[in-house]
């Protein structure tokens, strides 16, 4: 029965995707300041390579001789054991070191792109198993984590650094343009004349925005506690770019909004710079035409809500809204005096860029 559940299992993890939380959740496991990367580089400066396993129900048959050790993990223990040749295996929440010195056998049959004995063993145990094996490269000196059918080498900190810091100076770059066209994109709105090739700009460098910090957060996710002061400097980069961009999607796209959202979602950057793209996704026409806009993004920042927005923008219209003066306020049923005189007031403000 184990024999045909392992087999499912195989055949399972040759097209099975992992998803970015599921690898992220293992990139955690091996970041700078935890005992395991600890060893993990302990192994490395003593000249030594290693073989870890985490444990798994299906790991067990695939185990031939070892010695039980079942003891509390250390690094420094986890490090001693690497002086011997056989696997090491840990359990699954990497807090007992349950074997060491142990062969393990996966089905040779198995495909693998790696070279080393060490290294094919890993692959194909991760493959058959569906579950966690480090290799830990004596001559190269790398780690390399083998999940599933995922193969990741592990980068220097130094390395990692110097990337994520590539990474911030374009998403920048990126949020400097952004807010650039979102300036001028309030400014047409404010009048209600908005060209859609303004829409589409920022629509743009929002998602890309989006796509290169997803990038961006397995670096700082691997750098662990090292990477706290950049997750800080990401976060100032996002803020209300997420927002921002899904409402102006609200207000200009002609089919359903979730719809367009996942349209655009799975746009990779390259095609993200395409405009006829964006276009599709809005189900709009042509990037010179001259469109309305529905006013879902301006009167989110009045703090009004989805329901009030929903009302005032079926009952009066955006457009009509700011055209009207002060004192003829609309029916107090759809807007307050008092919400409506602050409403144009922070309207004028949008609009002076204050």
């Amino acid at each position: 029965m184990k024999k045909e559940i392992q087999q499912t299992i195989l055949e399972k993890s040759r097209t099975e995707v992992v998803t970015g939380e599921e690898f992220y959740s293992i990139l955690k496991l091996v970041s700078p300041g935890t005992g395991l990367r600890t060893a993990l580089e302990g192994i490395i400066n003593s000249g030594k390579g290693a073989l870890i396993a985490l444990e798994n129900e299906f790991l067990v048959p695939l185990i031939d001789g070892g010695f039980k050790v079942n003891s509390k993990f250390s690094s420094q223990r986890l490090i001693e054991l690497s002086k011997m040749d056989g696997a090491i295996i840990l359990s699954k929440d990497v807090k007992r070191i349950i074997l060491a010195n142990a062969l393990l056998t996966p089905d040779n049959k198995i495909r693998t792109s790696q070279t080393g004995t060490r290294h094919k063993a890993g692959e194909r145990i991760a493959k058959q198993i569906s579950g966690l094996v480090i290799a830990v490269s004596e001559r190269k000196k790398e780690i390399t984590l083998f999940y599933k059918n995922q193969t990741y080498k592990l980068n220097d900190t130094s390395e990692i650094f110097r990337k994520a810091n590539e990474y911030f100076q374009i998403l920048e770059k990126q949020r400097e343009l952004f807010d650039s066209y979102l300036e001028n994109l309030n400014r047409l709105e404010l009048k209600n004349y908005v060209s859609l090739n303004y829409v589409v700009k920022v629509i743009q460098k929002g998602k890309a925005i989006q796509k290169i910090s997803k990038e961006l957060v397995r670096y700082l996710i691997e750098l662990g506690n090292e990477g706290k002061l950049l997750e800080i400097r990401l976060r100032e980069i996002l803020s209300d770019v997420i927002e921002e961009t899904n409402l102006i999607i609200k207000d200009y796209s002609n089919i359903d909004y979730n719809e367009s959202v996942i349209f655009l979602d799975s746009l990779s950057y390259e095609e993200l710079i395409e405009k006829e793209r964006i276009l599709n996704a809005l189900n709009q026409e042509s990037i010179g035409k001259i469109i309305h806009v529905r006013g879902w993004r301006m009167l989110s920042k009045m703090g009004f809500s989805e329901g009030e927005i929903s009302k005032i923008i079926k009952s009066i219209g955006f457009g009509r809204l700011i055209s009207m003066n002060p004192e003829d306020s609309p029916d107090e049923s759809i807007i307050s005096k008092e919400r409506f005189f602050t409403l144009k007031v922070e309207l004028e403000r949008i609009k002076l860029g204050i």
